[in-house]
């Protein structure tokens, strides 16, 4: 049979676009998908608040394990998204096809894993950190049920990914949207038993969220099998290949280790505040909460854009590099600086969302408005990180990491602790930010300056 020659593969727009258009083209859409993760993420403790603070401390304290979710899932996706957009840059189809193909593979399997820890650790995570036995019984339940069913998390990240990972970003809000929508619909309708449903308190916002998540995350599929003719998804060619699977935990690994750390200096943080009384726990659930309507806008212009320096790192195009990150810092700032200001102006309307004590609402004033000067720093600092990962040095990130939450943090905040003011402990955040922006300064110059040599070897 005569074989017939591919025809060349078409230059994405990652490469020939121009920066700025191409960055907000890529960049908006996740960033109004994120801001609507942002909402019904508090929309969750919103509605879990008027139950009892009970419930909202179960809540917060069940968000380490849900960061660790998050960190499993992003830094896979990290990986495969840097790899993926590097060959397509490089016009390597069968590479390209592979990463997409074996990251769907470690996605489901990281969902099987987390289900099996969920049903079994989820009670003895709880027991650790506090007595108080409607906590512990409202977080085993809240957690079991994110955990149990994480298919849903990790499939609707993985195809989300995917979508980014080619440049179609509008399609990725799309999914995003519409699984948020639903999970902001059905907090209510399960929490609080409307409609006929019964009521289910904690663990209906825990439903409501698996729910959006797998319904997001079938459509997420059904997109890329229709509208992504970059990559293609074949059932048997889903599974692990050893060079691939190396190369995307090589870039992902330092991600997941990250954003783990989050989850190791929450549970931390919440032991410090513990001491002083489980209002400051609650505080801290309620600041996590609301700065991610700050945090969600900038990771979304962020995800934008990572595959565009990927890709052009890919084809050697040094100059739309430097533009990218550039262009990204500078709009990370800004929206880290009006997030600062809307801290320090009104602290008391935000925590007026959680139905606060007095007690909160005393506390919780003084905490938004400190931790909100480490945003200042924190958006360059999120930028530049990503720039290292994209073009291939992650470690640089993961050093800042552990240094801005383990080496810093966590330690400035017991060293304050021990001074027995609450209002002191949180100036532990502005703190490990000043560590970070010193690091990540030094690290990024460092990486463009091992790429500029590499390019000009090349040429």
């Amino acid at each position: 049979m005569k074989q017939h020659p591919q025809p060349p593969m078409q230059e994405n727009k990652m490469g020939v676009m121009p920066i700025g258009p191409l960055l907000a083209g890529m960049a908006i859409p996740m960033m109004v998908s994120m801001l609507v993760q942002a909402l019904y993420n508090i929309v969750d403790s919103v509605f879990v608040a008027r139950i009892s603070q009970d419930a909202l401390n179960a809540v917060s304290l069940a968000f380490p394990l849900q960061n660790l979710m998050i960190a499993v899932g992003g830094g896979t996706g990290v990986g495969m998204n840097a790899l993926l957009s590097r060959s397509l840059g490089e016009k390597d189809q069968e590479q390209a096809d592979r990463a997409a193909n074996t990251g769907i593979f470690l996605f489901f399997l990281s969902a099987v894993i987390f289900g099996v820890c969920g049903f079994a650790l989820a009670r003895p995570f709880f027991l650790a950190q506090t007595d108080i036995a409607p906590i512990v019984d409202y977080g085993t339940t809240y957690a079991r049920i994110c955990l149990g069913l994480s298919i849903g998390i990790f499939s609707q990240f993985c195809f989300e990914r995917l979508l980014q990972s080619t440049g179609r970003t509008v399609y990725s809000m799309v999914t995003q949207l519409i699984g948020a929508v639903i999970n902001i619909i059905m907090d209510p309708i399960l929490i609080f038993g409307l409609f006929g449903f019964p009521r289910m308190e904690v663990a209906g916002a825990a439903a409501a969220t698996v729910l959006g998540q797998i319904i997001a995350a079938i459509l997420g599929l059904i997109i890329n099998l229709r509208c992504n003719p970059d990559i293609h998804i074949r059932l048997r060619e889903i599974r692990p290949h050893r060079a691939i699977v190396q190369e995307i935990y090589r870039v992902g690994v330092p991600s997941i280790v990250m954003q783990s750390i989050g989850s190791v200096m929450v549970f931390g943080m919440n032991q410090i505040l513990m001491a002083f009384t489980d209002t400051a726990t609650a505080v801290f659930g309620a600041y996590f909460k609301l700065q991610s309507f700050i945090f969600m806008p900038v990771f979304g212009l962020n995800n934008g854009m990572v595959p565009i320096i990927s890709y052009n790192y890919g084809a050697a195009r040094l100059d739309r590099v430097k533009r990218t990150y550039k262009l990204t810092a500078a709009t990370a700032t800004v929206i880290m600086c009006l997030g600062c200001a809307a801290f320090n102006l009104f602290p008391e309307v935000l925590l007026g969302f959680f139905s606060p004590s007095e007690e909160m609402l005393s506390i919780g004033t003084v905490a938004l408005r400190v931790i909100s000067y480490s945003f200042l720093l924190a958006g360059f600092d999120i930028i530049a990180g990503s720039v290292c990962q994209a073009i291939g040095n992650p470690v640089y990130t993961l050093v800042c990491s552990v240094c801005r939450q383990l080496v810093a943090l966590l330690p400035a905040a017991w060293l304050l602790a021990r001074t027995g003011i609450l209002d002191l402990v949180w100036f532990c955040f502005p703190i490990s930010e000043v560590v970070s922006l010193v690091l990540s300064i030094f690290f990024l110059r460092r990486t463009m300056r091992r790429v500029e040599a590499q390019i000009g070897t090349a040429e």
